[in-house]
C-alpha cells in the first residue's frame, strides 16, 4: 500500500472501515455490530431480528447516559448504516423472503477486527510465527523447483531429519513443547480461524462486485442472447480460474473431504484436551472452528449460485425482449402486406426495397449442377420364412435406467451432507448398468442443484463383465460434478 499524504487522504474520506472509525457513534456500532455477527458467526440475519436487538442496546444505553443520547430508533440507524455514506451493512432480499436482511460488510469486520488489536494482550506470542515464516519459505521454495535432481536431495533432507527424530523417539531422547510454546502455537491457531471468517465476506463480496459489473455491461451493451452467454461462461471461467477462485475452490476441496475433516476433528479435539491449553480457557467457538468455516463456505457457495439464478433469469428476460421485438416486426410485415393487397401500388418496381450499397453477383458456373433423385428398385419378390432357431431371449434382456432410482440415491446420501460429488455417489452407490447408469447421473445435473467443474477432473470406475466373461474394471474420466443439498 501507498502510504503517500494523498493516498491516505481519500481513503479517509471515501474508505467504509476509516470512516466507522471516525463516527461519532463508533462505540455503538462496532461494539453491536461485533456482537450480533462477529461474536456468534451469525453471517445473514432478518430485519425484526436485527432491530430488536439494536433496540434492546439503545434501550440499555439511554438508561445509563440518558434518554436524549441516541434518539432515533432501531429500524432509522440500520438504514443509516447501509447508506452510501456508511455502508458497514448490506441490506438485501433472500429468495423466497419479502423481509429484509442485513450482512457485516468487510470493510466493517476490517475496522471491528483491528479495534480488537488495539487491546493489551497477556500474552504475545512470537516463535511459532517465525517457525510458521521459516516453514512457508521452504515450501515455496521447494514447491517452486523445477530440476528434479534438487526436488529429490530436499526430499532426502527431510527424510534424514525425520530419521534422526525417530532415532531419539527409539532411545527415549524426546523433548516435548512446554506449556508456552504450545500456548503461543494455539493463540496464532485461533487468529487465523477468526481472519478465515473474515476472509469469507470479503471472497464473496468481491464475487457480488464482479458479477454486477457483468451485469452492468450487459445492460449497457446492445448485444443479442447468444453475446449475453459468451460473455456471461466467459466472466464465469474468469471468475473460477482467477487466483481469489483457485483460491476458494482449493481450500472448499480441502474443507470438503471427509478423511481430512475427521483428521482435523480428531487433532482439534486431542489439542484442546492438553493441560496447557485449558489453562488458557478458550471459549466454545475453539472447538467448532471447521464448522463455522463450513458455514461461512455455504453461505458464500449460496451467494454464487443465488448469483447465477440471477444472471439466468437476467438472459430469460434478454430473450423475451428479443422475441417480443421479433414479433413486432412480424406484426408491422402483415400490416403492410394487408395493406398492399387491397391496394397495390402502381410501380412495382418500388413495393420493396432493400437496404444496401451494391447487389451480390453470383457467376453462372457459381450455380450447382442439377442432381437427379434416386428411385428406390423395389423387387417383387415371394418372402420366405427365417431361421427359427434364432435366439429371441436378447429382446427381453434390455436394460433400462430407472432415472428416479438414481435421483433418490443423490438425496438419499445428501440427507446427511450439504453435498456430495458424483465419484462419491458410485462409490456409495456402485454401478450396476455401467457407462449408461454414468450418463444418466449426468442427465440429473440439470433437474438436481449441482454444480460441474471443468477445470477439475475425477475418475469413476465400475465393474463390467469382459468378452470371456470375467469380471473387469473399467474407469471413466468426467468433469468434476458435485450435488448440493
Amino acid at each position: 500500500m501507498d502510504f503517500a499524504y494523498e493516498t491516505l487522504e481519500i481513503l479517509r474520506q471515501r474508505n467504509p472501515a476509516w470512516r466507522l472509525l471516525r463516527s461519532d457513534h463508533a462505540s455503538l456500532v462496532a461494539g453491536f455490530l461485533y456482537r450480533a455477527f462477529i461474536e456468534h458467526n451469525n453471517r445473514v440475519l432478518p430485519e425484526s431480528t436485527l432491530a430488536e436487538r439494536l433496540e434492546d442496546e439503545l434501550f440499555g444505553l439511554r438508561q445509563l447516559l440518558g434518554e436524549g443520547k441516541f434518539p432515533k430508533k432501531a429500524a432509522e440507524y440500520l438504514d443509516d448504516w447501509t447508506g452510501p455514506d456508511r455502508a458497514w451493512l448490506r441490506k438485501f432480499y433472500q429468495e423466497g423472503s419479502d423481509e429484509p436482511h442485513f450482512d457485516l460488510t468487510p470493510a466493517a469486520e476490517k475496522a471491528i477486527a483491528w479495534l480488537g488489536t488495539l487491546a493489551e494482550r497477556a500474552f504475545v506470542g512470537t516463535e511459532s510465527r517465525l517457525r510458521t515464516v521459516f516453514d512457508l519459505l521452504r515450501q515455496i521454495r521447494s514447491g517452486a523447483e523445477a530440476d528434479p535432481a534438487e526436488r529429490i536431495e530436499e526430499l532426502k533432507r527431510r527424510r534424514r531429519e525425520i530419521d534422526a527424530e525417530i532415532d531419539r523417539a527409539e532411545r527415549g531422547e524426546i523433548q516435548p513443547m512446554d506449556d508456552t510454546a504450545i500456548q503461543d502455537r494455539f493463540q496464532q491457531v485461533m487468529q487465523v480461524s477468526r481472519e478465515l471468517l473474515a476472509d469469507f465476506r470479503e471472497v464473496e463480496q468481491n464475487f457480488r462486485t464482479l458479477e454486477r459489473q457483468f451485469r452492468e455491461n450487459v445492460a449497457k451493451g446492445p448485444g443479442t442472447k447468444g453475446d449475453v452467454l459468451d460473455a456471461s461462461f466467459s466472466r464465469r471461467h474468469e471468475i473460477a480460474e482467477s487466483d481469489q477462485g483457485r483460491s476458494f475452490g482449493a481450500f472448499w476441496d480441502f474443507l470438503m473431504s471427509d478423511s481430512r475433516t475427521d483428521q482435523f476433528e480428531r487433532l482439534l479435539q486431542q489439542v484442546l484436551g492438553l493441560p496447557a491449553i485449558r489453562k488458557m480457557e478458550p471459549d466454545d467457538r475453539a472447538g467448532k472452528m471447521h464448522h463455522e468455516w463450513t458455514e461461512a463456505g455455504e453461505q458464500t457457495q449460496r451467494t454464487v449460485r443465488q448469483l447465477s439464478g440471477q444472471l439466468r433469469r437476467f438472459v430469460d428476460d434478454r430473450a423475451q425482449l428479443e422475441n417480443r421485438r421479433i414479433m413486432e416486426l412480424l406484426q408491422r410485415i402483415e400490416k403492410c402486406a394487408l395493406a398492399l393487397r387491397d391496394s397495390p401500388p402502381k410501380d412495382r418496381r418500388r413495393l420493396a426495397e432493400i437496404e444496401g450499397t451494391a447487389a451480390r453477383m453470383m457467376l453462372p458456373m457459381e450455380h450447382p449442377l442439377h442432381t437427379p433423385a434416386k428411385t428406390p428398385s423395389i423387387r417383387a419378390v415371394k418372402l420366405e420364412a427365417g431361421d427359427e432357431n434364432v435366439d429371441v431371449s436378447v429382446l427381453y434382456h434390455q436394460v433400462v435406467i430407472d432415472r428416479d432410482a438414481l435421483a433418490e440415491n443423490v438425496r438419499r446420501l445428501l440427507q446427511s451432507r450439504s453435498q456430495v460429488t458424483l465419484r462419491e455417489v458410485c462409490e456409495l452407490r456402485p454401478l450396476q448398468h455401467g457407462l449408461a447408469e454414468l450418463v444418466a447421473y449426468l442427465e440429473l445435473v440439470e433437474p438436481l442443484d449441482a454444480a460441474v467443474s471443468e477445470a477439475r477432473q475425477e475418475t469413476v470406475t465400475w465393474r463390467a463383465q469382459g468378452p470371456d466373461g470375467e469380471p473387469v474394471l473399467r474407469a471413466a474420466r468426467i468433469p468434476e460434478v458435485i450435488f448440493v443439498a
